[in-house]
């Protein structure tokens, strides 16, 4: 799987959509509602999880001597 944040972002504004959607009411509704509180808690944990990668990236910059500016050459070397 290659998810990017760009794509949670579109599964954010996609499910928005759907509670806006004023024909689902009822049971149809909660259960909307429900999967809208299931997808913002796993939102929650990438996000965390994203800032914890990139923490740890900042961090390995700083220790190498580097800039934020050289991350991408962190990331260029742990792909190798």
């Amino acid at each position: 799987m290659k998810n990017k944040l760009a794509d949670l972002n579109n599964h954010l504004f996609a499910q928005l959509e759907r509670l806006n959607d004023e024909s689902v009411k009822g049971n149809e509704l909660q259960e909307e509602i429900q999967r809208s509180q299931a997808v913002s808690n796993i939102s929650k944990e990438i996000v965390s999880n994203a800032s914890l990668q990139l923490n740890a990236l900042k961090l390995q910059a700083e220790h190498r001597g580097l800039s934020r500016d050289d991350i991408p050459q962190i990331l260029a070397l742990e792909t190798k």
